[in-house]
């Protein structure tokens, strides 16, 4: 998350730069502002999940599974590998969606060790009622984006 409500104008960014002749100040700007952006489309999405009863992470397992072309499942090892949490809290998220009737867990044919994550209808009518917001949300943030370029 980006914390800083107000950039630093064109003048400080000049004055760093004499004190650190390697650092660019126009560089540093665009920086600054694409993370305040993104930072507050962040923050646009985390407001909507929460009214519609997800996270980020939980709404991001659900769709990783979810579009999957070719198959209804994914192994936890999978899921790790396409999204950046550490096993607990992978562990304590599946539990939850697994409480709220999100997902299945089972475990593969071939290899108990293997868990298994399927999407419950719960979750694709969740995603199906959810997907269109979410979409308006990242448009809505990318036109303000656009209009701030104009």
């Amino acid at each position: 998350m980006f914390f800083l409500k107000e950039l630093p104008t064109r003048e400080t960014l000049e004055r760093y730069h004499e004190r650190f002749p390697g650092m660019r100040p126009d560089v540093v700007m665009e920086a600054l502002v694409l993370m305040k952006k993104g930072s507050l489309l962040i923050r646009s999405l985390d407001e909507y999940f929460t009214r519609h009863g997800l996270s980020q992470l939980r709404y991001m397992i659900l769709v990783v599974i979810d579009r999957q072309p070719d198959r209804d499942e994914m192994t936890v090892t999978e899921l790790a590998a396409n999204l950046d949490v550490s096993k607990p809290v992978m562990t304590r998220t599946l539990k939850g969606l697994i409480e709220d009737g999100f997902i299945d867990v089972s475990v593969g044919a071939d290899d108990r060790r293997v868990k298994l994550v399927r999407l419950t209808k719960a979750a694709r009518d969740k995603l199906a009622a959810i997907l269109p917001g979410y979409y308006e949300t990242i448009q809505a943030a990318m036109k303000r984006l656009e209009e701030d370029h104009a």
